[in-house]
């Protein structure tokens, strides 16, 4: 049974402005065209109620209206009538006080918008005008002309000035790749002097041009919308539905100025996933905006590719992917397709999981996530890869936060465009799995990290190319971690191995073995300074015939450097794709290469660990009162894979607290299970029985 959190403080009054602060749990209805004859708006009141929801998304316009729009050329669905479903759910909504963000989508159009403005429709490399991919009676818009600069805006003031709504909320607003309309052609050419890529590469000189100029469209159009919105009613926004990749679309700083809290459109898992995606996006977005809400979307049916929209997949699912978020600090919302309820068995598990945040946000919601690992996000590299590339790049990554996750390890993520000494200097170790792309500056900050005692690990590419993407002849931080390059990444590379050198904590705990699996994407570096090198490449052989797969050649080229300075700041660079490889292979030495690294970059026990086991997805949060650790069980045989079938308690965990300096001791309760922990101190150092975790556990330290 939870722990009912009661708290004796009286809240604040909120100004209008800041009706998102109290949006902290969310139900979005996507209408179908015919649901204006089949739907029960009343049931989704119901619904609404049931779930314990404070804000909800519903659809308006764009595409389809669900209101008697007056806007020319907007589509009104023909089962409207002389009704207005958009209307009546506004009503019920805000007749239980909740707020409303009204959904548009104008990714496509229909005939007779087609017919009146051709202009509107995007146009692939062969200048065919785009029929709808899944739907080919309509056509997909040019999302960088004046379909969403004029005719759109028209419909988002109507919207705003005619309901009672606190917000606009954009889905599949940023166009579908290169529009090659006779529009973006002539002012591509004349604002960049290129003619439109035909391909997306990040060594393509008009590529790049590309990426630079979407993303000034793309941001003026979100200050339009913003602008027309507050208007008409000034304490509303417009909101872009965004991913950890859609930060890429803008300017940061106008993010700050026009999006008070962030959406994230990752609604489920989709193939080999794991549950931990879901809290990724958590991280990620705090990695540049640390104190903007963020809001997860979860569905409430399957997520793959043949996407069966209108569908339910399990409870546990549901819970599972929607409480990971929460556990690493996103707001909950959960989204149904289609306003008719065939199957009802997602109602509960989402009402269930609605009732854990709601008792548990008074604890949480006031604390701050801390940490003493950081992964940086490589948005500056972000920014010129295409998404082929980056999905690519983002291997080592995935890698990176896996192995984190199976050691039992919190840890954040920050930004390399937000990075700043004081966000630096609040992380013990600096991790960079796929920072191909820094500018001097950002080297130099983190060469400073070093200098004062900071650590720092660095994956192969790291640094190699120029904020633009231009390749360099020399690693960015190379003096900082005592290497030399003598050639650019090759690959990628079979049947290499890599031997233990010497005797190091890095490349202990390998029960004797003498060599392990390499990588596939190898750097050619020298050490240039005093270093330990604690594994040596071993050249790479042939995989076939198999009578030659031996090695020819003596291990001997450094395949992890390690160093250390006289403030104590420890670098370990890694020459070859260890977070890749690790994330294909999952093989159990990479990860524990990976670990071993933290932890001799830490130097000290961690101040927060979790063992036992499983697999435990831990978070930490914390303010002047106390602590939170947050344990998500992930031991599960569907972990990598959904939907999961029923959730499994976990095994005994440990969890070891630093105490910090200046307090003396504290008191422990487990917040989900209802009662107060087991704790045992020695010295500074907590450890704290939890006899199971089902899905969500919180352990709550109070200082005393």
């Amino acid at each position: 049974m939870l722990d009912t959190i009661t708290t004796t403080a009286t809240k604040p009054a909120l100004r209008r402005s800041d009706w998102y602060k109290s949006a902290t749990r969310w139900t979005q209805l996507t209408l179908a065209e015919d649901d204006p004859i089949r739907f029960d708006p009343e049931q989704w009141i119901d619904i609404f109620r049931r779930t314990q929801s404070n804000a909800t998304c519903l659809s308006a316009g764009g595409y389809i209206a669900y209101y008697p729009s007056k806007v020319p050329l907007h589509y009104v669905s023909k089962y409207i009538g002389d009704t207005d479903p958009f209307g009546r759910l506004v009503e019920g909504a805000r007749s239980l006080d909740m707020h409303v963000m009204a959904r548009v989508d104008p990714h496509a159009i229909h005939q007779d918008a087609a017919d009146a403005h051709p202009e509107w429709i995007a146009v692939d490399k062969d200048g065919n005008p785009r029929r709808h991919w899944a739907y080919p009676s309509v056509w997909v818009t040019c999302a960088y002309g004046d379909y969403n600069n004029v005719f759109m805006l028209d419909v988002v003031k109507e919207i705003a000035r005619d309901y009672d709504i606190d917000a606009v909320f954009a889905n599949r607003w940023q166009g579908h790749g290169i529009c090659y309309c006779e529009s973006c052609k002539s002012r591509f050419g004349a604002e960049t002097g290129h003619d439109l890529p035909v391909t997306t590469s990040i060594d393509d000189p008009a590529w790049q041009a590309w990426q630079g100029w979407r993303r000034k469209v793309l941001t003026n159009m979100v200050i339009a919308w913003d602008k027309a919105v507050k208007a008409i009613k000034p304490h509303a926004s417009f909101i872009p539905n965004m991913g950890g990749a859609s930060l890429m679309e803008f300017d940061l700083a106008l993010i700050e100025k026009h999006c008070p809290f962030l959406v994230v459109d990752h609604q489920g898992r989709r193939g080999l996933e794991p549950v931990w995606m879901s809290g990724r996006n958590a991280k990620r977005m705090r990695a540049t905006f640390p104190e903007r809400p963020i809001i997860l979307i979860t569905s409430v049916g399957p997520e793959e590719a043949h996407r069966w929209k209108d569908s339910v997949t399990t409870g546990p699912e549901i819970q599972s992917w929607m409480m990971n978020g929460a556990a690493h600090g996103m707001l909950p919302w959960f989204t149904k397709f289609n306003g008719v309820v065939p199957d009802e068995r997602w109602i509960e598990p989402v009402a269930e999981a609605f009732a854990v945040h709601a008792d548990l946000e008074p604890v949480l919601a006031p604390m701050t996530a801390t940490a003493e690992i950081a992964l940086i996000e490589p948005s500056t590299t972000l920014k010129q890869f295409s998404p082929e590339e980056r999905r690519a790049v983002e291997a080592d990554d995935l890698g990176f936060y896996h192995a984190l996750v199976e050691a039992g390890l919190p840890f954040e993520m920050v930004s390399d465009e937000a990075m700043t000494v004081e966000k630096r200097s609040r992380f013990k170790v600096v991790v960079l799995p796929t920072a191909v792309c820094l500018s001097a500056a950002q080297c130099a900050l983190l060469s400073d990290h070093v200098a004062r005692g900071g650590s720092l690990i660095a994956a192969p590419e790291t640094a190699t190319r120029t904020p633009d993407g231009a390749r360099r002849t020399e690693i960015g931080l190379a003096e900082t971690l005592g290497v030399q390059l003598r050639a650019h990444v090759r690959g990628p590379v079979k049947n290499t191995y890599i031997a233990l050198s010497d005797t190091h904590p890095v490349n202990t705990g390998y029960g004797g073995a003498r060599r392990i699996i390499g990588g596939t994407r190898l750097l050619d570096v020298a050490v240039t300074g005093k270093a330990e090198t604690p594994f040596l490449f071993v050249p790479d052989f042939p995989d076939l015939p198999m009578e030659e797969v031996y090695p020819r050649e003596e291990a001997h080229a450094p395949a992890v450097i390690l160093a250390e300075n006289a403030a104590g700041g420890r670098t370990a660079h890694v020459p070859w794709n260890l977070g890749a490889t690790f994330w294909e292979v999952l093989a159990a030495d990479h990860g524990r290469l990976i670990e071993n690294l933290v932890r001799w970059t830490l130097k000290d026990a961690p101040a927060v660990c979790v063992e036992g086991p499983g697999v435990m997805d831990v978070a930490t949060r914390a303010d002047e009162n106390g602590m939170a650790v947050v344990l998500f069980n992930l031991t599960n045989p569907m972990m990598m894979k959904g939907p999961i079938r029923s959730l499994e308690p976990s095994a005994p965990q440990t969890v070891t607290v630093r105490l910090p300096e200046g307090k003396a001791d504290a008191n422990v309760r487990l917040l989900v299970a209802g009662r107060t922990a087991e704790v045992e101190k020695e010295g500074m150092m907590l450890r704290i029985d939890v006899p199971s975790v089902e899905l969500l556990e919180v352990v709550h330290l109070t200082w005393a």
